[in-house]
């Protein structure tokens, strides 16, 4: 099954989960992300701002600031296809961007360099057990990921996000452990 059909399925599937239960499960996921080692042990933690079917971020980053660590954003340039980092000390600080994404202000964050992260927390739509993923198809993280040596996490609806077989491509680039409202797993 090709990627593209595999994102409308997911898509489709994630739209149809009630907002009460689509609440309760983020929770969950927050929670099981919270008592990781990872989450933990880790002072720069970067995140996306979630939006529409994903994961909520946004208590994930509150709970960042409360605990104080440095949260920090990705900033894309979709001319290069890259991103960097930029540390969010408010949720003021963010922009809309194209596509809708939320993105930091650049005049007021600051970059950080990809070595004082230790935790980032990676968005995809559907994940195997392996930690191979498919994401939303600009391959901004997996060429991120590529020059990153720190731990990496996805977020995920175990009912819906985690399957047994996935296609995997060559440049694709596993994550440690994914989260889920039900587990941990440990991917490598």
């Amino acid at each position: 099954m090709d990627k593209e059909r595999v994102r409308k399925d997911v898509i489709a599937k994630l739209q149809a989960i009630p907002q009460d239960v689509f609440k309760k499960w983020s929770s969950d996921i927050a929670t099981n992300l919270f008592n990781t080692n990872d989450w933990k042990q880790a002072n720069t933690i970067a995140l996306t701002i979630s939006r529409g079917t994903e994961v909520d971020t946004k208590s994930i980053i509150e709970m960042g600031w409360k605990e104080g660590k440095r949260i920090v954003v990705p900033k894309c340039e979709p001319a290069t296809k890259e991103m960097t980092f930029r540390a969010l000390e408010n949720f003021d600080q963010l922009e809309i961007v194209y596509y809708g994404l939320l993105e930091p202000k650049e005049n007021e964050t600051k970059a950080v360099s990809p070595s004082e992260i230790k935790l980032i927390v990676v968005p995809g739509l559907i994940y195997n057990h392996k930690g191979y993923r498919v994401g939303f198809g600009g391959g901004y993280y997996d060429r991120f990921l590529s020059k990153y040596n720190g731990r990496t996490a996805a977020l995920a609806f175990q009912e819906v996000q985690l399957v047994e077989e996935l296609l995997i491509e060559e440049h694709d680039i596993p994550v440690n452990m994914i989260v889920t409202n039900e587990q941990v797993i440990l991917c490598r």
